[in-house]
């Protein structure tokens, strides 16, 4: 006998809208019943469920657990390399660490955050271009703050394991044989890497308590996936965590100044990031 997949009733559809709208902030336009489909497939499957509607009911049916944390992070979206859209990078080697390396010489403590870290490949590219370039940092308080909402992908990134096609996505074969160790099939991150980042779970629409004043953030490709009150929530609490000459990076398809009035646009090499308006 041929089992034939369950179709997602409206009424399901919106359930799912809702709830990650409200655990994530995550916007699902009308229309996209084929990605809830096709990303809570597997974790239906898993759960032991014959489709995503029984998903659904079973969600309706118990108080928020784990399987509602599972639905919150297959509805998240990963993408991520190395060194992506290499401008930004290019300007914290080229501006931004040249100008904090004066700035902060002082305290000798720099911070960075990368809020959706996803995998681990943007703060571990950040950490290095600080090894590569910037050797008399070896003596600072540097951290970089990775956080996600997703504790699978924050596993994935602790472990610093990487596949092949993984670490040929814009990693230069320099830095790989210098900065990683071979296991079979795989690549590790060194140990001198790990160190200066910390990763912790961080849901971009809750509090923001554990976080330090930054001098740098990096939130880029992530506010696509808001609405608009979201957006101006996130800008504005990024001022506040911005030291007052940081710097925030955000995607090339993102913008701040058309959003909230703190922040203007500053080119930085061949990059553009926003400062604070009247520093």
């Amino acid at each position: 006998m041929i089992r034939t997949a369950v179709p997602l009733q409206a009424s399901d559809f919106e359930y799912i809208r809702a709830f990650v709208r409200d655990e994530a902030a995550i916007v699902l336009d009308p229309g996209k019943e084929y990605l809830v489909e096709s990303r809570l497939g597997a974790v239906a499957r898993a759960a032991g469920l014959a489709s995503v509607s029984a998903l659904v009911h079973e969600l309706r049916r118990q108080s928020p657990n784990g399987l509602h944390r599972r639905v919150v992070e297959a509805m998240t979206t990963n993408e991520t390399s190395f060194f992506r859209d290499v401008s930004p990078f290019d300007a914290m080697q080229s501006v931004v660490m040249p100008a904090l390396q004066t700035a902060r010489a002082t305290d000798r403590r720099i911070r960075i955050w990368c809020g959706a870290a996803s995998t681990g490949q943007e703060p571990y590219s950040l950490a290095m271009l600080i090894l590569e370039h910037f050797p008399a940092l070896s003596s600072w308080d540097v951290r970089i703050i990775a956080t996600d909402i997703s504790r699978e992908v924050l596993d994935r990134a602790r472990a610093g394991r990487y596949s092949q096609l993984e670490v040929n996505r814009g990693l230069p074969a320099s830095m790989r044989m210098k900065y990683f160790e071979r296991d079979g099939a795989e690549w590790i991150i060194r140990d001198a890497v790990r160190k200066l980042v910390r990763f912790e779970e961080l849901n971009l629409v809750r509090s923001w308590s554990g976080l330090p004043a930054c001098d740098v953030v990096f939130l880029r490709n992530v506010l696509i996936y808001f609405d608009l009150p979201t957006k101006r929530d996130i800008l504005e609490r990024a001022g506040r965590l911005l030291r007052p000459d940081g710097y925030l990076f955000l995607g090339s398809a993102e913008a701040a100044t058309n959003i909230v009035t703190g922040f203007v646009r500053e080119p930085v090499g061949k990059a553009s990031c926003y400062r604070l308006a009247g520093r």
